[in-house]
């Protein structure tokens, strides 16, 4: 994929999936009149929702989140019958969550009997079906009496990407072809946080020294993971349900912590639950539930290295920021000085991950969040100061109103951190409020340097100095 010159230095975003689709314009604009690459790095920690089957049938990285970015930056066309728009709705399409329906509607878009493919060409059609039907084969060999895929709530786009890396034997090969195909602008690119083949897991350990496994289990309501004593000599011997669980013929190795081998095909993402304690840490772990530590992907690297600016996307602190944060090489890239802007967007609520709600999170806790993480990339054991925050956020823009997270002016100015207040509008559900386009754009054009704090701004802008 063609890339900006090296003398333009990109701009790096790191997000998840959903929330910062809602940003993507707002991106696409800076990156326009800074002339300049975008990266968005993407964690594949992600184990719940469709992706949850996949994983557990096909064993390799949670894809929903790339997925859903790649998707969302197909170029906008206003015409509803072209091809743009019919790739956009095919790889956006889930089956229904009626498990015999959506595998007879699987059959037809397999054999392109489905009429989501009326508006899309022939050459691509027969590009997609063919590792669509690669998949088809897969599922087929793999079904055993005690396994059979589950195509309940499936998504195409995730389907498709999970055919291409089976095929290919490379996610980052499978990324290209779906961007491809939808047409992704050449100066823009999706970096999985780790590049592999293989799942990667989270855990987060809460303040109370209780521990939560897998990523769905840490965003929704869910029962702390027993985890066993690795501490002992002794071999461990298997709980019932990892016995159980083994008797099962799928992806997963023998031994495996159940958590991670569990379909999470439906849950309530509206569920907010709050969590017991505060969530402390989050590391990574293999199947048995001991903590590793992987390096990024080397892309990762390569786009910090060259970016002026890092910007920490809205979206779930815990679980899209910090998994790409923690790994190996990120922190000391973000902690370098030829990062000039390093810009946090803070949440406009609060959510299970930055509660509970007798003890919300501050903006400061948003900030230490990450320094914290920074730290730990670098094999850091002790927390970082306050005076070490700057070193990874220097620009902070956030919203005011009921339901969003308390920001201390005073105290981030004193850490060398400057605030930009927008005015946003109440979520529908009347929790927190959501940032309007043009105001967060320009908010961005200021912190960047095209404009001057004194120019025509957004009336609901206000520059904290």
């Amino acid at each position: 994929m063609r890339r900006s010159p090296p003398h333009s230095k990109g701009c790096v975003v790191f997000s998840g999936g959903s929330a910062a689709n809602s940003l993507v314009d707002v991106f696409n604009k800076v990156i326009e009149y800074k002339k300049c690459s975008l990266s968005f790095i993407i964690p594949i920690s992600d184990n719940g929702g469709s992706s949850s089957e996949l994983i557990r049938v096909f064993g390799g990285p949670g894809i929903g989140d790339t997925r859903s970015r790649l998707v969302r930056l197909i170029p906008e066309d206003d015409n509803p019958d072209s091809e743009k728009n019919a790739i956009k709705a095919f790889f956006n399409h889930r089956l229904s969550s009626n498990a015999q329906i959506a595998r007879l509607e699987w059959l037809d878009i397999v054999e392109a009997r489905n009429p989501l493919w009326t508006h899309i060409s022939s050459s691509k059609k027969e590009l997609i079906r063919s590792f669509l039907n690669l998949l088809n084969l897969e599922i087929v060999k793999r079904a055993r009496p005690s396994s059979f895929f589950n195509f309940e709530s499936a998504s195409l786009g995730n389907l498709f990407l999970s055919g291409a890396r089976l095929f290919s034997g490379s996610f980052e090969s499978a990324i290209y072809l779906l961007s491809s195909i939808c047409g992704v602008p050449d100066n823009v690119e999706v970096i999985p946080a780790i590049n592999s083949n293989f799942s990667h897991h989270i855990s987060a350990g809460l303040r109370d020294g209780s521990v939560i496994t897998g990523q769905n289990a840490i965003s929704h309501p869910s029962e702390p993971t027993a985890l066993p004593d690795l501490s002992e000599e002794t071999p461990i011997s298997p709980s019932k349900e990892t016995e159980e669980r083994d008797q099962i013929e799928d992806a997963n190795l023998p031994g495996s912590l159940p958590t991670l081998r569990k379909q999470y095909i439906s849950f309530s993402k509206s569920d907010e639950e709050d969590l017991p304690a505060r969530i402390e840490r989050i590391w990574y772990i293999n199947p048995y539930g001991q903590e590793i530590r992987p390096p990024a992907n080397p892309k990762v690297a390569e786009a910090l290295m060259g970016a002026q600016c890092v910007i920490y996307s809205i979206g779930s602190l815990y679980t899209s920021i910090i998994p790409s944060v923690i790994l190996r090489g990120v922190g000391e890239a973000l902690a370098s000085p030829s990062i000039k802007h390093k810009i946090l967007i803070l949440n406009g609520s609060l959510d299970r991950e930055t509660g509970p709600s007798r003890e919300p999170y501050t903006a400061t806790d948003f900030i230490a969040a990450i320094a914290r993480a920074g730290a730990e990339s670098r094999g850091s054991s002790t927390l970082p100061t306050p005076n070490d925050y700057r070193s990874y956020v220097t620009h902070l823009i956030h919203l005011d109103g009921e339901g969003t997270p308390e920001v201390d002016i005073m105290e981030l100015k004193g850490l060398g951190i400057e605030c930009v207040r927008l005015y946003g509008r109440k979520f529908d559900n009347g929790r927190g409020r959501k940032y309007d386009g043009k105001a967060l754009c320009q908010a961005l054009e200021i912190i960047l340097g095209k404009r001057e704090p004194g120019a025509e701004k957004a009336r609901r802008m206000t520059i904290e100095s």
